[in-house]
């Protein structure tokens, strides 16, 4: 018997250790190279497995033969065994057996026999065991034939035997349920086709010859089995289909694989039959009709057959062949029916194509006929596959389909070639069909893809000239975007090779000319488009191919781009660094100089998007170790500060990502010269002083962003800020540190990294793992939010050392105890999260871990344990005391702790729970949840009940309300009641639901990694432990309402049904078969009471189940449950039925609603759509309202499911998906005759005698009509199949309801194909009435809502117009009395008008004045009462008006005169933005609303005031804010009067009347009107005025829409008052100081717009003051605005008295004392945390952008006496204070070791806070002492000085870290503005 692998390897390190005559080298090697086995051996993970093993190879390539020869023999053999058992351990993972087997090469060239021997006596052990072969057995005799090259010599040499062994095994585990569908079936098949493939010569005797063909016919027998049905496992019955045909190729003579191959397509019979396979007969009876059958024969005979069999004929037809005329059919019918496996029939298809093309030739040959020739039945069957599934929803199809028309394409051009055809019809003829594709369709790009080879570029781009539009749309549209971007890649590609025709010497000038002529506009309109997809897309699809294919269009992209447009600035940087990244070319070789200055103003660019695109060209680079610049590493110091705190999360991700690139450059770059370094010989010189200087500078940029994160780690931070530092250090310690990640394939560190940390660390940087570091990242562990947690304890269980120190593990554990207690669902997380890691990285075990007998996992166990006794504590004081436990022991804490410590440790579940332990855990869960579930009933012995019945949520309050009631003394006195829950209502509902939550997570993730995890012999769950699991877990879900914990519970429950199900064991595999069939009879059993709406948790319990069930499988559960829940719905309602109780049949509906919306079930749901729609729609009519509801709830579901992607385009709208009316009755063909006769019905119900009332609705009508106008239209439907449609359609448009009419002339365009929109609109315009005619309104309303939904899309394209357009526009013309007073429904006068527009461009001067001229005269002519439908019709009338300039003029000049209701219509039209396209309009406008202001002001209506206020300040304000003109009052508004206004504006301001809309309507006009106001006194008075109520906005409780008009205000009034025109008034001095300090607080908002809005203040001061007047204002990043107002206030106002005051009100507090009064109390006091107003303000480091402004001010002190009375003034008010809170600061420093005061500290947000603002006024204040000799007598420098470093110095080793500003003042120094990081 072999030896294990450890007895072995220890046998050989002693031979290896004791081998004196062995060189010295080898002795070295061998050891290593056992080493890395033993490390292979080891490891859990794949990948590492794979790298030591190759490790292992080099080392033992390094030995020759002689050496290895000199070995004794003994030792050689144990050096094989030990190989040999090495590959069975890795029997699993075929890339390390073939590792191991390359080892084993390498022996068996120095002893053949001896490697043959003992694979031998391994595989002999297998073969000749007594034992039936188990499933170890089977992968080792896999691995020895699949991956042992002597593996596969025995094999030949025993495989008799073995075939017997398989023969034997294969009908025992058919024959056996737990097997048939099981891994032992399948990979005995994988045997059988391993044996039938690398042994074919063997086994071909066994099947043509009469002799020993025993074993294989039993085989052949059982296979077929399988096929056919026997076994349910689709993977296993494909791979059998391939095992019989590779059976079928070991035939050698051609007559008889043929014959087998065409008695196996037998296999499409119903009925049972014979086959026969050489001299082998099988019986076969077809089990399943599902299609898997023909599939896998199809499947194998393709894939494996040799071209002799594919080709040969039938016996009774020669003519026919087996691939075109056998195989063909079947592969045909298989893709037209709609079966579960229709990806895989796809796959077939492309097969049978790829070997068509193999066999081509010999088709030929055989057939003396082309294969394709036009119209031939074979070519259209073809084509109609491809056509029909190119919109598949099925996952996969379209794909495949995509490649079958490539390969039929390719096939057509070898036919054509073949046989002489040059006009290749088919071509022109398939453009054609594709060019009357709608543009949203995507298989028309993949097709024009196609194509293009065979048409040319010219040719393509001729015939149809909108692909350039097209792609635009494409692009902007994002499921489109993949396919456009491809299209243009292929069309520049064949572009290039058409204008190089072979040719080399063409200049790449000339053919980027070539390729500018067609697409420079093109990508030109796409980069500096508004729209942010087409922006994107662009830029990251189309630039990259373009600069491959043409590399000099850069040239042609950047000469149109100029920096200051809007959008030009992103599109140059999107272009050079796609250029860059392409190329490898240099940053600042193209348009020299501006580079840099343009890469700058990128950079701080206030869009994401252009910084975004400007660090990328920053970064990247194709070669990694092209270091850095020092120029692009000073631009990086200066950018990464001044975007740490984005909103965006793509942006974080983008910029991590551009930084890492950075690093790795660095990184990179540096170890070359390190390497270089090391290569020099001794008596070269060193490096030259550039290479040295770059190495120091890569590392002290290095050392610089290491530091960085920590500074903005601490609590008080904004999590923006907090999430991307935490992102920069993970770059920084991924790249820069020693640490392999085994489960990631790219993004390693170089193997000789260490080199490079050494180099660094003798440097005295790059100490990435310190005590302050550590505990900076365990202060992230009590984040509130828990991405920053998690981010941080990733950080710290990856990176970091593998134990903390003593001090740390204490304290952490005391305050872990404390937080898992907590009843704040948020705090326990954390308590949870600190115990994973401390269980990871405590190195201390306690008394009871040491005595244990476990050793290695000691410690885990232990802790475990100690979790199970604190939950069991929980449970006890819940059960004595629920208020108590509520409070301090909410269980949820606990729960989560042990799921951690159990879960996501590296420790298996097997070494931290005994059997006797696992018991414990699972009787407490249970007891939990029914302890919670009886508080939640008020009755624990009816929640022990079999009802499934949960209470109501009012009855969930009374229990809980009756609990508190009795716990709190004298019960609850009587009064009126809450309406807000209580505090101890909160409490024990949240104690509940989470805790059942919790339960219900951990016990599906614990059952699920034990399975996982167990051995055939030892598995800690027991059938019944897992009965008790399922009880759990259908309490939990059937007796709680409550949505969370349900939610919670299914993630758990869906984990614990998979485990099961993927069990071999039967038994295992029917728990939750029997948990679904008692769910079934729940949902079948009529209810006593009502539960929650929806059916609450049963259908998620059914959902559960089924989406556990696996996908390569049948899925019989789901089937069954299909079936169930649709006959249950479909059973009629008794006569009886009771509104107040569940029926049935609408818990089934809920239950199909929730399987129909599951993502888990996909594609596996769509086979049941048909029959679930028509269901759904039947109900509809149902006499229940819940019936009803639920059915329409279900009918929604369904077709979001089958109608696939939605467009996001706008030009799409949002109604319509992308799949065409005939793809959808394709795929679902039972709904186009019920669909109809639906819509036939209804439009029967509206024939009849004209008077008869016609009010009824049918309920399915409306429904039907949305799903058809939801398809995509505009698609040829080349059959017809559709027409039907068109007639009811049409009837449907005399409904008497408005909302029927309006969706029938949707549907009627969508199911409408091209060719017939004009028929159909000269249908409809010719029945027209007259205006003598009598007719129906309705009717011809409908009529005109289709005439004008068929108008536009035939018209959405820019064809020339047809006489059949010009007929219809000539019956319209007719039409006019339609719009006059002759017709009297409004509505239809509205419609009309929407169709004259739709054709407005073909219509006449005549006829447009005529109607004009109607339509204004309406207008004017006062209403007499009013109407329905009329304001529709004047909304319609003025927008057609104001279309024409003129018109809209006439309009405007009698506002004044109008009805109320006219002006507001007026008022609402320039809301939409229509009057700022035309200049001359926008005047007039502009000139009304000035002269009507007053009156408006004075309305009583605030909806007409409030709109009138905004169309003014649209009209005035400047529509593009980068735009540097100002816009003047075209009329001035007499003083008086704009007094007035601005005086009634400023008092609604002051008195806050009219709500926040309006007040910020009003504070724009008011800042507007302030803004063009000539100078005067009066003037300076409503400034004051309109200062205050600027400063009483921007508060951060303020509502957001005012604090946005505030920021707005400081643009349009704010920046103008602060110009150099305005410094002669001496007053206004203050006024700017007020305005800045406005800004600065606007800066800090919560909100980005508020903050965008008030950098656009600080851009256009900056713009005046630069006096670039002709250039567009740039508009600045937030970061940089605020620096630059604090440079503006102090370069003018620096000695102005409120300065100081300003900048000192922007610090954060400095009072130490109550922070550790507040920190020492402990426990929280309510159950939720308040939080701040603003949580993006961080004082911090707002204290750090003001500090270098105070010591600037400092060092003034001199040069104005004014200013030195403020500082005076100020030291004497707070330098005591100062001084005391220094003195607080360094008593209240730990000792050498970790306090949990500290801890409490380092956690609090108002101590870091508190800590800066201390510090920066103790810098300030030293600045004073130093630069006045006044304030002296206050405190003594030396000692402030002395105390401020000695402060600085301790928290900093204690885990205080500050920004290098704040300690650069400290030590002395001047800090500069840009430094404010």
């Amino acid at each position: 018997m072999m030896l294990g692998f450890e007895e072995l390897l220890r046998s050989l390190q002693d031979c290896v250790i004791s081998e004196n005559e062995a060189a010295e080298n080898v002795s070295r090697t061998l050891r290593q190279f056992l080493q890395k086995l033993s490390e292979s051996s080891r490891s859990g993970v794949k990948r590492c497995k794979e790298r030591c093993l190759e490790e292992a190879v080099q080392l033992l390539r390094q030995l020759s033969e002689a050496q290895l020869s000199g070995l004794e023999n003994d030792h050689l053999t144990l050096l094989v065994r030990l190989l040999i058992s090495t590959q069975l351990q890795m029997v699993g993972i075929s890339t390390a057996c073939r590792k191991v087997d390359q080892m084993l090469q390498h022996l068996a060239k120095v002893d053949h026999q001896l490697v043959f021997r003992e694979t031998r006596e391994c595989f002999h052990s297998v073969v000749h065991s007594d034992q039936i072969l188990c499933f170890e057995d089977l992968q080792r005799a896999c691995m020895f034939l699949e991956d042992s090259t002597v593996g596969r010599e025995v094999w030949r040499e025993s495989y008799m035997s073995m075939l017997n062994k398989v023969s034997e095994l294969l009908p025992v585990a058919l024959q056996q349920e737990s097997l048939r569908d099981g891994p032992l079936c399948y990979i005995t098949v994988k045997v059988c086709l391993q044996i039938f493939q690398l042994l074919s010569s063997d086994v071909a005797p066994l099947v043509w010859d009469e002799e020993q063909r025993a074993p294989v016919q039993k085989i052949l027998q059982t296979l077929m089995a399988i096929i056919l049905g026997q076994c349910c496992n689709r993977d296993t019955r494909l791979l059998a289909g391939t095992a019989v045909a590779m059976l079928i190729n070991t035939a050698s003579e051609n007559g008889a694989g043929g014959a087998a191959a065409w008695s196996l397509l037998q296999v499409s019979h119903l009925e049972p039959w014979l086959l026969a396979v050489g001299v082998l007969r099988v019986q076969c009876d077809p089990a399943e009709k599902d299609g898997v059958a023909r599939l896998a024969v199809c499947r194998g005979l393709l894939t494996c057959c040799r071209p002799h069999i594919l080709l040969s004929s039938h016996e009774d037809a020669p003519e026919n062949r087996l691939l075109l005329h056998g195989l063909f059919p079947l592969v045909f019918t298989l893709c037209e029916e709609k079966l579960d496996c229709h990806y895989f029939a796809f796959e077939v298809l492309n097969l049978w194509l790829k070997k068509v093309k193999e066999c081509l030739a010999d088709l030929w040959k055989v057939t003396c006929v082309r294969l394709l020739p036009d119209n031939c039945t074979l070519l259209q069957q073809l084509i109609h596959l491809i056509w029909t599934n190119a919109e598949s929803p099925v996952d996969g199809v379209s794909e495949t389909a995509r490649s079958a028309f490539f390969l039929l394409l390719d096939l057509y051009e070898m036919d054509c070639k073949q046989f002489c055809d040059t006009k290749r019809a088919l071509y022109l003829t398939l453009l054609e069909r594709i060019m009357k594709l709608p543009w949203e369709a995507k298989a028309k790009y993949h097709r024009l893809c196609a194509l293009l080879p065979y048409l040319g570029t010219d040719k393509l781009l001729d015939q149809c000239p909108e692909i350039s539009s097209h792609l635009l749309k494409c692009l902007s549209t994002n499921h489109l975007a993949p396919c456009g971007s491809e299209l243009y890649k292929s069309l520049i590609q064949q572009q290039r090779r058409e204008l190089c025709d072979g040719s080399s010497s063409h200049a790449e000038l000339d053919l980027a000319s070539h390729w500018a002529r067609r697409w420079q506009s093109v990508l030109h309109e796409a980069l500096t488009s508004e729209v942010p997809l087409l922006q994107n897309n662009s830029a990251t699809q189309l630039l990259p191919c373009t600069f491959q294919v043409f590399p000099s269009a850069v040239d042609h992209m950047l000469a149109s781009l100029d920096p200051y447009t809007p959008g030009h600035l992103h599109a140059w940087a999107c272009i050079l660094s796609s250029y860059r990244a392409v190329t490898g070319d240099s940053l600042w070789a193209l348009q020299g100089s501006s580079t840099l200055e343009t890469l700058q103003l990128a950079l701080g660019s206030a869009d994401d998007k252009v910084r975004l695109a400007a660090l990328n060209l920053l970064c990247c680079c194709p070669k990694t170790k092209d270091t850095p610049t020092p120029q692009e590493m000073a631009i990086m110091r200066t950018f990464i500060p001044q975007n740490l705190n984005c909103d965006s999360s793509p942006f974080r991700q983008h910029f991590q990502a551009g930084v890492k690139k950075f690093l790795i450059r660095i990184r990179d770059g540096c170890l070359a010269y390190v390497r270089g370094q090391k290569g020099k010989k001794k008596g070269e010189s060193s490096h030259s002083e550039r290479t040295q200087d770059l190495l120091d500078q890569g590392i002290g940029f290095v050392e610089w962003l290491s530091q960085l994160p920590y500074t903005y780690l601490a609590p008080g931070h904004s999590y923006q800020r907090k999430k991307t530092a935490l992102l920069l250090l993970s770059a920084v310690l991924e790249t820069c540190t020693d640490t392999w990640s085994p489960d990631r394939k790219k993004g390693q560190p170089p193997a000789n990294i260490s080199s490079l940390i050494s180099c660094a660390r003798q440097r005295g940087q790059w100490d990435f793992f310190c005590r302050t570091k550590q505990l900076v990242l365990l202060s992230c562990l009590e984040d509130a939010t828990n991405e920053i947690r998690e981010l941080a304890a990733g950080l710290l269980l990856r990176f970091f050392p593998p134990s903390f120190l003593d001090d740390l593990t204490e304290v952490l554990h005391t305050r872990t105890k404390q937080l898992l207690c907590s009843p704040r669902v948020q705090e326990a997380q954390m308590g949870a999260l600190m115990m994973k890691i401390l269980l990871q990285k405590s190195k201390h075990q306690c008394e009871g871990c040491r005595l244990n007998s476990r050793e290695s996992n000691s410690k885990a166990f232990c802790m475990v344990k100690v979790l199970v006794k604190e939950l069991e504590e929980h449970y006890l004081t819940a059960k004595a005391d629920m208020m108590l436990a509520a409070r301090e022991k909410p269980i949820h804490g606990a729960l989560s702790a042990l799921q951690r410590c159990l879960l996501e440790t590296p420790n298996s579940v097997y070494d931290t729970l005994d059997p006797s332990l696992n018991m414990e855990v699972l009787g407490l869960l249970e007891n939990i949840s029914l302890l919670l579930l009886g508080v939640l009933y008020g009755d624990p012995e009816a929640c022990a009940s079999e009802k499934d019945a949960p209470p109501s949520f009012c009855d969930m309050g009374n229990a809980i309300s009756s609990l508190i009631a009795q716990t709190s003394a004298g019960g609850q006195a009587e009064g009126e009641e809450c309406v807000l829950l209580s505090e101890e209502h909160s409490l024990v509902l949240t104690c509940c639901w989470v805790s059942l939550k919790e339960i219900g997570i951990f016990l599906g993730s614990l059952v699920e990694k034990i399975l996982t995890q167990s051995k055939p012999s030892k598995c800690l769950l027991t059938k019944q432990d897992l009965i008790k699991a399922a009880e759990i877990f259908k309490n939990i879900l059937l007796k709680c309402r409550h949505w969370g914990a349900v939610e919670g519970c299914c993630i758990g429950f869906t984990k614990f049904c998979a485990s099961l199900l993927s069990s071999s064991d039967p038994e295992l595999r029917d728990i939750p078969a029997q948990m679904l069939k008692k769910g079934l009879q729940v949902v079948q059993c009529l209810r006593s009471t009502s539960v929650t709406r929806r059916a609450a948790g049963l259908p998620m319990l059914i959902l559960c189940i089924l989406s556990a069930e696996e996908a390569s499988k049948a899925r019989p559960l789901l089937a069954h449950s299909m079936q169930t829940l649709l006959e249950t719905a479909r059973t009629p309602l008794n006569d009886d039925w009771d509104q107040t109780l569940d029926l049935p049949q609408v818990c089934a509906v809920h239950t199909l609603q929730a399987l129909v919306r599951s993502t888990a079930l996909g594609a596996a749901i769509l086979q049941f759509a048909s029959d679930v729609a028509i269901l759904s729609l039947t109900l509809l009519s149902s006499p229940c309202w819940a019936m009803r509801n639920a059915a329409l709830q279900l009918y929604s579901s369904l077709c979001t499911r089958m109608l696939g992607q939605r467009s996001t385009s706008e030009e799409a709208g949002p109604t319509q998906h992308a799949m065409s009316p005939a793809a959808f009755f394709f795929h679902y063909p039972a709904l186009q005759p019920f669909l109809l006769g639906e819509l036939r019905g209804s439009a029967q119900d509206l024939e009849g005698p004209p008077n008869e009332a016609k009010l009824h609705l049918k309920p399915s009508l409306y429904p039907v009509l949305t799903l058809l106008a939801q398809l995509q239209p505009g698609v040829q439907d080349s059959e017809e199949t559709l027409s039907d449609f068109l007639p009811p359609l049409l009837q449907l448009s005399a409904s008497p309801i408005y909302s029927v009419r309006m969706m029938a002339s949707k549907a009627l365009v969508a199911m409408t194909p091209p060719s017939e929109y004009m028929n159909i609109l000269i249908n409809l315009t010719s029945q027209l009435p007259s205006p003598q005619q009598q007719c129906s309104h309705n009717r011809l309303h409908g009529q005109l809502l289709q005439i004008k939904a068929i108008l536009e899309r035939a018209l959405c394209g820019n064809s020339t117009p047809s006489d059949n357009l010009f007929e219809v526009l000539s019956r319209i013309i007719a039409s006019l009395w339609m719009v006059t007073e002759a017709q009297r429904c409004p509505l239809v006068r509205a419609v009309y008008l929407d169709v004259v527009d739709a054709l407005r461009r073909f219509c006449c001067e005549t006829y447009l004045s005529d109607l004009s001229s109607t339509l204004l005269r309406h207008l004017q002519t006062p209403q007499q009462s009013l109407q329905v439908g009329m304001s529709s019709f004047h909304e319609k009338a003025i927008h057609f008006l104001c279309a024409d300039q003129q018109w809209a003029c006439k309009i405007w000049e009698n506002f004044s005169s109008a009805s109320p209701d006219l002006r507001l219509t007026l008022v609402a039209w320039v809301l939409d933005g229509q009057s700022l396209r035309q200049t001359g309009l926008k005047e007039v406008v502009q000139r009304v609303l000035q002269a009507n202001l007053r009156e408006a002001l004075l309305s009583r209506s605030v909806e007409y005031c409030r709109s009138y206020l905004a169309a003014l300040v649209a009209v005035m304000a400047r529509g593009d804010t980068a735009s540097s003109q100002r816009v003047v009052l075209l009329a001035p508004l007499e003083e008086p009067v704009l007094l007035e206004c601005l005086d009634l504006l400023l008092r609604d301001l002051e008195d806050q009347r009219g709500g926040p809309e309006f007040l910020s309507q009003a504070f724009s006009a008011a800042s507007l009107l302030l803004s063009h106001w000539p100078q005067s006194s009066l003037k300076i008075s409503m400034i004051q005025r309109w200062c205050g109520i600027l400063e009483c906005l921007w508060a951060p409780d303020v509502p957001e829409v005012l604090r946005i008009a505030c920021a707005e205000a400081l643009c349009v009034a704010g920046a103008p008052l602060m110009s150099h025109t305005m410094k002669e008034y001496s007053t206004l001095v203050p006024i700017m100081i007020r305005l800045i300090n406005t800004g600065l607080y606007l800066l800090q908002d919560q909100s980005q717009e508020v903050r965008i809005k008030a950098a656009c203040f600080a851009s256009v001061l900056h713009h005046a003051r630069r006096g670039q007047s002709q250039r567009n204002v740039y508009l600045m990043q937030v970061n940089q605005a605020l620096p630059f107002l604090l440079d503006v206030l102090l370069e003018e106002c620096w000695d102005a008295p409120g300065t100081l005051e300003v900048l000192m009100c922007h610090l954060p507090q400095s009072d130490l004392r109550s922070v550790l009064r507040h920190a020492s109390v402990e426990g929280c006091s309510s159950l939720y945390e308040q939080d701040e107003a603003n949580v993006f303000a961080e004082p911090s480091v707002m204290s750090v952008h003001v500090l270098p402004y105070l010591l600037q001010m400092a060092e003034k002190y001199s040069q104005s006496s004014s200013l030195a009375r403020s500082l005076n003034s100020w030291a004497q008010d707070n330098a005591a204070q100062v001084v005391d809170g220094l003195a607080v600061c360094k008593e209240v420093q730990p000792a050498e070791s970790l306090t949990p005061l500290w801890l409490a500290l380092l956690v609090d947000p108002r101590f870091h806070s508190t800590l800066c603002g201390l510090l920066t006024r103790a810098a300030f204040l030293l600045r004073l002492l130093k630069t006045s000799n006044c304030i002296q007598h206050l405190c003594d420098p030396l000692s402030v000085n002395t105390h401020l470093q000695d402060v600085c110095s301790l928290l900093t080793q204690n885990g205080v870290h500050f920004p290098s500003a704040l300690t650069a003042a400290v030590a002395g120094e001047l800090p500069l503005r840009q430094s404010a990081q």
